[in-house]
């Protein structure tokens, strides 16, 4: 579809930045769409603008690792600067997206209450997608979800400190089932990664660690609505994965609809109507995702659809309708029935980076976008996995062997691969967890931030505010540092110090 601007001409022509002559490209987020579209036009005679609300590029795949004490969380996120720092031609601008306007071709970002405005002349949205709880978005204060390292980080919190209060309620002689017992809502793969770590936590991890209560009893249930485990990888594998689950000692509910969760549990009906409460501490989010809501502001600006997920309807080369300079890859997008997976991302994003290089060259443009599966793959315990590539299925260790392979080649930096393997060796072939660190501040953080008016922007000072109060605060200090120098000196001049007072 092509847009003409008042003189008739083609919009998707590349128009040259004011000032540089250079095209001026502005991608939205750093995971695997952000990141791969950046650095795929590395050698294009471009400037590329990097706007996202983290410093870091996540390796989301392995957030359940974090979660359950395998891995560092830089291990699996590494600074986006320092990936992108040997790129002369793309810089990185911290700061959540808030608006986007088609017509001016302007990105405004927000962090802290200072506001950018980025221009661009062809722009690439991978904002990916976050959790979705179905309407109820209360129940994420009591089972948080899957989708960042804050997510990550909090749950190792509520996973570990589970089992430490269970130690402390056991010791004074009270009942403890509710903290010894984890939930995990979504039999995915993540959930089934959660759900498989958790018990081996339980069961072989932490067995000899506490002393008043036996971890092995601790109760690890997966639950979801649908009738399997599993079902993006068929019925066949998800029997088989719901077989290895329930052998490893996790309860695994199927057809049972969550419906209400507080602190101290949640209830889900059942397809026979009948209701069931689980008392749990620590529960664990893993159904459903939600696109960026940048999609409804892109839709609302072209007429593009939305779907159930929120999702946005593209044309085939990835662009919007009316504005062939703007692409949307990954999670975002409502195409071909897609699958939400990092390879969707990836190759949409080298595919747009591809369009707009062509284009600076005058290139004819490609053919409609084509995604190649590379097959999918989750664990479920050590040695233990399923994989699903092409008509092959494979389980249990030459699964799990592939997983590991897949997933080393995938994480960014040789460093970072050097020390998830040695993390793996001594979590795998070990009983060690070398990241199990976790604090009151992880768990407690987001909902504290919550409960302020504006978040984290009412602990810092408004820009136009602070040179005031700098000012003012500098001469405090400095009359009070002049009245503790005169007193030194005339303790000292007195012959004061030293001597007893009073007596």
């Amino acid at each position: 579809m092509t847009q003409t601007g008042p003189a008739g001409a083609d919009a998707s022509a590349p128009t040259p930045a004011k000032g540089s002559g250079r095209h001026r490209v502005v991608v939205i987020g750093s995971g695997f769409g952000g990141l791969f579209g950046t650095k795929a036009l590395r050698r294009s005679d471009v400037d590329v603008t990097m706007v996202a609300k983290t410093t870091h590029h996540l390796f989301q795949p392995l957030l359940y690792q974090v979660a359950t004490g395998i891995l560092s969380e830089g291990e699996i996120a590494p600074p986006t600067r320092e990936v992108l720092s040997r790129q002369d031609n793309a810089k990185v601008l911290l700061g959540e997206v808030t608006e986007i306007d088609l017509e001016r071709r302007l990105v405004t970002s927000q962090v802290l209450g200072r506001e950018t405005v980025s221009a661009y002349d062809s722009l690439v949205v991978a904002a990916g997608a976050g959790q979705s709880y179905f309407g109820n978005d209360h129940f994420a204060e009591f089972a948080p979800g899957m989708k960042s390292i804050d997510d990550a980080l909090e749950l190792r919190g509520r996973i570990f400190g589970a089992f430490e209060m269970a130690e402390l309620g056991a010791t004074r002689g009270e009942e403890v089932d509710h903290l010894l017992t984890f939930v995990v809502v979504g039999a995915g793969p993540t959930g089934v990664e959660m759900a498989g770590q958790i018990a081996e936590l339980a069961h072989r991890t932490l067995r000899r660690d506490f002393r008043a209560i036996n971890t092995r009893t601790a109760r690890v249930v997966l639950v979801d609505a649908a009738g399997q485990v599993l079902p993006p990888f068929g019925a066949k594998l998800g029997e088989k994965t719901k077989k290895e689950l329930e052998k490893l000692g996790v309860e695994v509910k199927l057809g049972a609809m969550v419906t209400d969760v507080d602190e101290r549990g949640l209830q889900m009906k059942h397809r026979d109507g009948t209701v069931e409460r689980i008392e749990s501490v620590c529960k664990i989010w893993a159904a459903g995702v939600q696109a960026s809501p940048l999609a409804r502001t892109l839709s609302e600006q072209t007429g593009a659809p939305l779907d159930r997920a929120g999702r946005i309807g593209v044309n085939p080369d990835l662009t919007l309708p009316g504005h062939p300079e703007v692409f949307v890859v990954g999670d975002m997008i409502a195409l071909d029935n897609l699958p939400g997976v990092a390879q969707v991302a990836i190759q949409g994003a080298k595919y747009a980076a591809k369009e707009i290089d062509g284009r600076l060259k005058g290139k004819p443009s490609q053919p409609p976008f084509k995604y190649f599966d590379k097959g999918s793959m989750a664990t479920i315990s050590r040695f233990r996995a399923v994989a699903m590539i092409g008509k092959l299925r494979l389980t249990g260790f030459v699964a799990w062997l592939m997983w590991l392979a897949v997933h080393l080649v995938y994480i960014t930096g040789f460093k970072n691969r050097v020390t998830a393997v040695l993390h793996w060796f001594v979590s795998f072939l070990g009983r060690g967890r070398s990241e199990r660190t976790a604090t009151e501040q992880q768990i407690f953080a987001r909902s504290a931030l919550s409960r302020l008016e504006r978040g984290t922007q009412d602990l810092v000072s408004d820009p136009g505010s602070y040179a005031d109060k700098r000012i003012a605060d500098e001469a405090e200090r400095r009359a009070a540092l002049e009245q503790q120098a005169l007193e030194e000196a005339r303790l000292t001049d007195a012959g004061e110090r030293g001597v007893r007072v009073g007596g």
